[in-house]
């Protein structure tokens, strides 16, 4: 059987079609156990789902060495400002900047103060660039974070990374501001 040109045309435009729509699929880094969305771990994660000082137990609190109603405001404080700041990255990069290394000092402080916490550190990424490269340019950007508390005498088996590349921007702009506000790390408590 001898196909024309017009249909040997056809054939490679549809093998063309099928084979991008498969290349244009979202594939997702699974999050590491015990963090993350859906990562199991300790009795619920975040402050989210915890609403406020009642939200925790007497024993949850003990074991996070919090005893007195001043140390569970002290604390909800504190986790929700380590929550609420990010880490900011350059264009097209995973290297840490001074300001971006000052605010994981922060973090260190809280992290060595509360060392029973876990933190699942959520690489993201603008829109530009394919999924795929988004996705991994995001995990460099969580594990450079990772790297840096680490290196900070931060117990590395209390830290997980998960990659969202450019899937949860916080600013829909299309403008470099807006996309320069969603080149970040985010960083979710676990207790």
């Amino acid at each position: 059987m001898k196909l024309s040109w017009r249909e040997l045309g056809r054939v490679l435009l549809i093998l063309v079609c099928v084979t991008s729509t498969f290349a244009c699929a979202k594939k997702n880094i699974p999050s590491q156990p015990g963090f993350g969305p859906g990562g199991g771990g300790e009795s619920g994660s975040g402050m989210g789902s915890r609403g406020g000082p009642g939200g925790l137990d007497e024993a949850r609190w003990r074991e996070l060495g919090i005893n007195s109603e001043p140390e569970k405001r002290e604390f909800l404080q504190k986790a929700e400002k380590f929550e609420n700041t990010d880490v900011y990255f350059d264009y097209d990069s995973y290297v840490l900047s001074e300001p971006a290394k000052k605010i994981l000092d922060d973090k260190i402080q809280f992290l060595k103060r509360y060392p029973a916490v876990k933190v699942s550190i959520e690489g993201h990424c603008d829109e530009r660039g394919t999924n795929e490269y988004n996705l991994a340019l995001g995990e460099r950007r969580a594990n450079s974070a990772l790297q840096y508390l680490a290196n900070s005498g931060v117990n590395q088996q209390k830290l997980g990374v998960v990659s969202y590349g450019e899937e949860r921007p916080i600013a829909s702009g299309h403008d470099e501001a807006s996309m320069a506000k969603n080149r970040r790390d985010h960083f979710t408590l676990n207790y």
